[in-house]
C-alpha cells in the first residue's frame, strides 16, 4: 500500500503495522518537511516513493544540470525551501559530481540522497562511492549501513542543511536498505528548526567604533545577506552611516543597485564606482562574505583594514588578514550594530555624504559605455543585447542570471538588480552552461517571476538539451543565446592553436533547436530586429511557452574595469 502499512489477519479485527520499507520512510520524511519535489535524474528508488506521497519528480536530462535546477531553487527561496537531489548509484552520482561542486563554492544549501551500490559491494573497485567521493565537496557525507538508522540519519543531514554555513549536505542510501523494512513512522520526524548566532555586545562595539572612526569606509556584502533575507538592515545600517555598499558577484541585489549608496558588484568586470570608492577606502566591511579570492571577483587591496561577518569560521584568515573576524548570522549581526547606534548619535567626523560622488562616477560610467550599450553595430553588439534586455524587464518582477565567461562580465556591470533575488549571480568555479538549471530552479520556486538567462554558444553546447526539461516540465523561461561562433576569449589562451588550426571556432543554430525540443524559438542578426524580437519572446514566456532567442553577434573583448 502506498502508506507502507499492509494488513494482518488476527483473531480480531484487521491490525496494520507500522513497518515500511526504507524508500518509504524516506519520502515520508520529505512530506514532512514540506518537499514539493524531488529533482533528479533515475533510476532512484526515491522518485516512485516520493510520487506515492504526491511529491511528483522533475526529471532532468543530465544529473548536472539537475543539481544545478536543485541550486537555482534553493537560492530562489533564500534557502528556505529544502531543495532535494536523487540519481542512480554509480554513473548518474558520478555525473553528478560537478553539480554538487558547484553548489559547494556557491555555498548553496541542499540535500543530496544519491542511491548507493548494495552493501558489501560499494568498495569494490571500479564501484564509486558517493561517500568517499563527493567528501571535500559537501559539508556532511555519510552512508546509511543500517536501515534502522535512518531516522537519525535524515535528522541529522536536515539538521546541517539548515544551520551552519550554507553547503550541499550527502547522505548515501544503498539500494538494498531502500527495500528493507523498518519500524518507524514518519510521523514521528522532528522537523529540525534552524539557529542563528549572534555577536558578543563587545564585538558589534568594535565594528560600530572602527566604522566611525574611519574616513571612507565601504561594505562588501555578500550571498550572506541574501541568505537571512537582511536587505532591509543593510540598507539601514548604510543609510545610518552614510557607507556606500558594494556587492559580490553571489551577493548582487542584496544591496539594491539603484540606490543612492549603490556602488555595484565586485566582480572581474565591474562599474567604476566600486573601483573608485575601493581604492579610497580606508576601511572594508565584509557582510556575509567569505572574502574568497578569486579571478572572478575583484580582489581588496592590501592596504585596507578589513572587518568580516560570516557564518562560517573557516572564512576567517583564509585568504585576507581580518582585523576583525565575528562569526554570526549577518542579519541578526547587523541587527545588533542597528542597536547599538541607536543608543547614541552616531558622529561621523568629516566624513561627507558620498551619494553625490557616487552619483558623479556612475553618470560618467554610462557615458563612456553607452555608445556600446546603444550600439548599431551588425554583427550586433553583445551590450546591445545586455541594454536591450535592462530595457524590456522589470527588475521587480523578474529574475535572471547570466553563464560564464563573456556572458557575466559584459552583464553583470550594467543590469541593476534592484529588489533581493532578482538576480543570481554566481562567480567562483564557473562551470559552463550552469545558468541554463539556475534558471529553471528559479521558475520552479517562483513560478509568477520571469526568468531569464543570458549564455554564449558555448555554455548551451554543454546542457542544451535540458531545454527541453524547461518545456516538458512547464517552467517557461527565457533563454538568450550570443552566438558569434568563436569561444569568446579563449583565442588568447592558445593564439598558436587558433592562429593554425582555428581552435577557438565553433558553428550551429540554436533556435531550430530549441523548436525541436518544444519550445518557441527565434534568431536575430539586425540590431534594429533585437527589440522587437525579444519582446516577442518574453510574451512567449509570459504565455507559457519556454523559449530560446538566438543573438548573432560579434566578439567583444572591452570589459567594463578592464578596458
Amino acid at each position: 500500500m502506498a502508506d507502507g502499512t499492509h494488513a494482518m489477519a488476527n483473531d480480531g479485527p484487521l491490525a496494520k503495522t507500522t513497518r515500511m520499507s526504507g524508500a518509504d520512510y524516506v519520502a515520508g520524511v520529505l512530506k514532512e518537511e514540506g518537499v514539493k519535489q524531488i529533482i533528479g535524474f533515475p533510476a532512484s528508488e526515491l522518485f516512485d516513493a516520493s510520487a506515492a506521497l504526491d511529491i511528483p519528480p522533475l526529471i532532468a536530462r543530465t544529473q548536472r544540470v539537475a543539481v544545478n535546477i536543485a541550486e537555482g531553487y534553493a537560492r530562489a527561496t533564500a534557502g528556505n525551501e529544502l531543495a532535494v537531489v536523487t540519481v542512480q548509484y554509480g554513473p548518474g552520482a558520478e555525473s553528478a559530481f560537478a553539480g554538487i561542486a558547484q553548489a559547494f563554492n556557491d555555498r548553496v544549501p541542499m540535500l543530496f540522497l544519491p542511491t548507493g551500490y548494495p552493501r558489501g559491494s560499494e568498495a569494490v573497485s571500479p564501484n564509486f562511492e558517493s561517500r568517499r567521493n563527493f567528501r571535500h565537496i559537501t559539508k556532511w557525507c555519510e552512508a546509511a549501513t543500517q536501515v534502522a538508522h535512518l531516522p537519525k540519519l535524515m535528522h541529522a543531514a536536515i539538521s546541517r542543511v539548515r544551520n551552519g554555513r550554507p553547503a550541499p549536505v550527502l547522505l548515501e542510501l544503498p539500494v538494498d536498505l531502500l527495500a528493507e523494512s523498518l519500524d518507524a513512522q514518519p510521523s514521528d520526524h522532528r522537523r529540525p528548526g534552524r539557529s542563528v548566532p549572534q555577536a558578543g555586545e563587545g564585538e558589534v562595539a568594535v565594528l560600530v567604533e572602527t566604522l566611525l572612526a574611519a574616513k571612507n569606509p565601504v561594505i562588501l556584502a555578500g550571498q550572506g545577506i541574501l541568505s537571512a533575507s537582511a536587505t532591509r538592515e543593510l540598507v539601514e545600517l548604510a543609510e545610518l552611516l552614510s557607507i556606500p555598499v558594494m556587492t559580490t558577484p553571489n551577493g548582487k541585489s542584496g544591496f539594491p543597485e539603484d540606490h543612492p549608496l549603490a556602488l555595484g558588484t565586485a566582480g572581474r568586470a565591474r562599474p567604476a564606482p566600486v573601483d573608485h570608492f575601493l581604492d579610497k577606502a580606508d576601511v572594508v566591511l565584509a557582510l556575509g562574505s567569505s572574502l574568497t579570492r578569486s579571478y572572478y571577483i575583484l580582489p581588496v587591496p592590501d592596504d585596507k583594514i578589513i572587518l568580516q561577518v560570516t557564518l562560517d569560521e573557516a572564512d576567517l584568515g583564509k585568504d585576507y588578514a581580518v582585523a576583525q573576524g565575528v562569526i554570526g548570522d549577518v542579519g541578526l549581526v547587523l541587527k545588533q550594530m542597528i542597536s547599538h547606534i541607536g543608543q547614541e548619535v552616531p558622529v561621523l567626523g568629516e566624513r561627507a555624504d558620498p551619494t553625490a560622488e557616487i552619483a558623479e562616477v556612475r553618470a560618467a560610467f554610462m557615458a563612456k559605455w553607452m555608445p556600446l550599450l546603444t550600439s548599431e553595430s551588425r554583427p550586433i553588439s553583445p551590450y546591445r543585447v545586455v541594454w536591450e534586455l535592462m530595457q524590456a524587464l522589470d527588475p521587480a518582477t523578474s529574475i535572471v542570471t547570466h553563464d560564464a565567461g563573456n556572458p557575466r562580465d559584459q552583464f553583470c556591470p550594467f543590469y541593476v538588480a534592484s529588489v533581493p533575488g532578482s538576480y543570481i549571480g554566481w562567480g567562483k568555479t564557473t562551470q559552463l552552461g550552469s545558468g541554463l538549471g539556475f534558471a529553471i530552479g528559479a521558475k520552479l520556486a517562483r513560478p509568477e517571476a520571469t526568468v531569464v538567462n543570458l549564455m554564449g554558444e558555448s555554455a548551451f553546447g554543454m546542457v542544451g538539451i535540458d531545454f527541453e526539461t524547461a518545456v516538458r516540465c512547464d517552467l517557461p523561461v527565457l533563454t538568450i543565446v550570443l552566438r558569434n561562433n568563436v569561444l569568446g576569449g579563449y583565442a588568447k589562451s592558445m593564439p598558436v592553436a587558433t592562429e593554425k588550426y582555428g581552435a577557438n571556432r565553433i558553428t550551429g543554430s540554436y533556435a531550430p533547436i530549441a523548436e525541436a525540443l518544444g519550445g518557441y524559438g527565434a534568431c536575430v542578426s539586425e540590431p534594429e530586429d533585437l527589440r522587437p524580437a525579444l519582446l516577442a519572446a518574453l510574451d512567449r514566456v509570459k504565455g507559457g511557452q519556454a523559449s530560446l532567442l538566438e543573438v548573432v553577434t560579434h566578439e567583444e573583448p572591452r570589459l567594463a574595469g578592464l578596458w
